[in-house]
């Protein structure tokens, strides 16, 4: 049974809802930890003043213009010490956590480990892309080692701490009122894009420990941050069982489909997640990525094409070089293509990918780019206007050597 009159090895029954009680069997979530304690036994919660989280969506005027943000300046130590929670940035989002739906986009540079706390978002689900350094996170199901070309995803509720070795960065997709799950695939068939025997969960790792100086438990709770103490780790489960976990997932694993006769597949077709709204087909968000791949088809402009979406394209890049935009979208920058403002390659892949000879080529060897895609319309941060002194402004300029070749008498 779940939850027996005593435990074995005298420990605590406790349940871990990701889900509510009454949803169908596919999609109830839930865990059971058996602990040493159980997470109830500590001091009340006080705010915490720290990092640069943010869901005010209205503390700067809307910016409809297509953005790009250099890479993110991680800070040096030991003169600026962060740890994940204070170098949390929030660049983007729309929605909030209160009415349970809603995204946010989170850049995080930090230099320095979790010492003595953990955090966990009351909120919602984060998706972690780490692009710079690996991560070792600890949770309450035990422990994973998160490296570049790597995700994971904490989902609502979890306890973890990040350990790191160096100077690190990397985006967070975070979705309020969903959970991430594989898209459905359709016509592709039972097999394709991320499998799920690829995703990987932790084993139960425990310790009994004692924090007489205080251990601080960190709640993201309403888009603000609160901190309560106690005296003892909080990771302190024996055992679990459940499908309710965090987990992890390799971007080299997907299974790439593409065209292989002509034309250009649109780029849901590079889907590795996503959180799924009450209208069908159209997400909350999606978490999409661009491998290393083949490109075979024939009389094509084989790049990605111009175009408006009624989507909101927030796009980064792990490492090497993006396909349609070779120079000035670097790795751990990024961009925000908004509500149907046009974009699509600059004027120098333009020509080349116009006057390329079609031959089967690799596209994007040694190079990660993704994006996070949603229904919602994206409001940036005063810190990603302004603040992070990041923002490209010229970005506007790789479009304008674009020239008309239309020719009337052509035929």
């Amino acid at each position: 049974q779940n939850n027996p009159q005593v435990c074995p090895y005298g420990l605590y029954a406790e349940q871990l809802s990701g889900s509510a009680f009454t949803c169908p069997r596919a999609t109830n979530r839930r865990s059971w930890l058996y602990r040493i304690l159980p997470s109830v036994c500590h001091k009340p919660f006080k705010p915490l003043e720290e990092g640069h989280l943010t869901h005010n969506w209205d503390e700067i005027e809307p910016d409809p213009n297509q953005l790009r943000w250099k890479p993110f300046e991680i800070p040096k130590a030991p003169q600026n010490k962060m740890d994940f929670v204070s170098g949390l940035h929030t660049l983007c989002g729309a929605g909030e956590p209160r009415g349970r739906n809603g995204i946010a986009i989170h850049i995080f540079v930090c230099n320095t480990s979790m010492t003595d706390r953990c955090l966990y978002n009351s909120d919602g689900d984060f998706l972690i892309v780490p692009q710079q350094g690996k991560l070792l996170i600890t949770t309450e199901f035990g422990k994973m080692l998160v490296e570049p070309n790597e995700i994971c995803v904490i989902q609502q509720g979890m306890r973890f701490s990040v350990e790191v070795f160096g100077e690190t960065r990397g985006y967070i997709l975070e979705v309020y009122g969903a959970h991430f799950e594989l898209p459905d695939l359709g016509p592709i068939g039972a097999n394709g894009l991320a499998n799920p025997r690829d995703f990987l969960v932790p084993v139960a790792w425990y310790e009994d420990r004692q924090v007489p100086g205080g251990y601080t438990v960190i709640s993201k709770y309403q888009g603000k941050l609160f901190a309560a103490q106690q005296d003892y780790s909080p990771y302190n489960v024996v055992a679990w069982h459940g499908n309710y976990t965090p987990y992890k997932y390799h971007l080299e694993k997907f299974m790439v489909i593409n065209a292989v006769a002509f034309d250009h597949a649109d780029p849901s077709i590079f889907t590795v997640l996503t959180a799924k709204t009450t209208r069908a087909g159209v997400a909350l968000a999606d978490f999409v990525i661009f491998p290393p791949r083949w490109g075979v088809a024939n009389n094509t402009f084989r790049p990605p094409y111009y175009h408006r979406n009624c989507m909101s394209e927030f796009m980064g890049l792990i490492k090497g070089h993006y396909e349609a935009k070779e120079e000035g979208f670097q790795p751990g920058g990024g961009s925000l293509h908004s509500m149907m403002t046009p974009h699509g390659p600059d004027a120098d892949c333009f020509e080349k990918a116009s006057k390329a000879k079609l031959e089967p080529e690799r596209v994007a060897d040694g190079t990660m780019a993704f994006m996070f895609e949603s229904s919602l319309s994206l409001a940036v941060t005063k810190w990603g206007l302004q603040t992070s002194n990041r923002l490209d402004k010229n970005y506007y300029k790789c479009w304008e050597p674009l020239k008309s070749h239309f020719n009337p008498k052509c035929k």
